[in-house]
């Protein structure tokens, strides 16, 4: 990151996701982005979708928890944007405003493939939704780590929360939702290969978001 200058005083901030199928290691590169940024003196918000706020952490509990309480699918995806509309208000806007980077872990491509490539709900409508929850609101650069099937698996262990346990072929069709997704994504987007090592797909988002941090602010 060092041929990027740091972001100019009271400049509006940079928002940046990371998106991915589960075991891609999009949380552990979200955190290390994070904390590469913060050592450049760069103000950094991190947050994760769903959550990032009381509400936001509730409704995640509720949707991704093992439990006894039924969710349908249409149900499911709601609250997922109930919990965005909450982060987007509470944490993220309020961050640009102040000039900060936001880093997340996911956003709303995530409900666009794990309920609509993959779960059969219609894609179109969960953009339109989404844009509504969020108030048009787009990531300024989306990195989408992309893992083969096998890689993804061998970086699952341990117990899995309820979208997780789904099975193979959800697994499969969400990992080709992101990549068709990818093709007509409305905001800019990097397809980043997550099969390689941890340093080395590092290096390539920290490149990327440099780019992203030395363009011209938000409009």
């Amino acid at each position: 990151m060092s041929t990027t200058p740091p972001p100019i005083a009271g400049r509006p901030g940079r928002f940046v996701c990371l998106e991915g199928p589960d075991g891609a290691g999009k949380s552990t590169q979200a955190s290390r982005l994070a904390e590469t940024l913060r050592d450049r003196g760069i103000e950094v918000v991190s947050c994760r979708d769903p959550g990032g706020t009381p509400l936001g952490d509730r409704l995640r509990a509720l949707v991704k928890e093992h439990g006894d309480v039924a969710i349908g699918l249409r149900a499911e995806m709601l609250l997922f944007m109930a919990s965005r509309a909450q982060l987007v208000e509470e944490v993220i806007l309020p961050a640009l405003e102040a000039g900060q980077v936001v880093v997340c872990d996911r956003f709303l491509l995530s409900n666009v493939v794990y309920q609509g490539y993959a779960g059969g709900l219609e894609v179109e409508e969960i953009w339109r939704v989404g844009r509504a929850a969020t108030g048009g609101l787009m990531p300024d650069l989306t990195l989408l780590i992309d893992v083969p099937p096998a890689v993804a698996r061998s970086r699952t262990g341990g117990p899995r929360d309820r979208i997780e346990d789904r099975g193979e072929a959800y697994r499969a069709r969400v990992r080709e939702g992101f990549l068709q997704a990818s093709a007509t994504y409305p905001a800019p987007i990097v397809v980043v290969d997550g099969a390689a090592g941890v340093d080395e797909v590092a290096r390539r988002i920290e490149s990327e978001v440099g780019r992203v941090l030395g363009s011209d602010p938000r409009s």
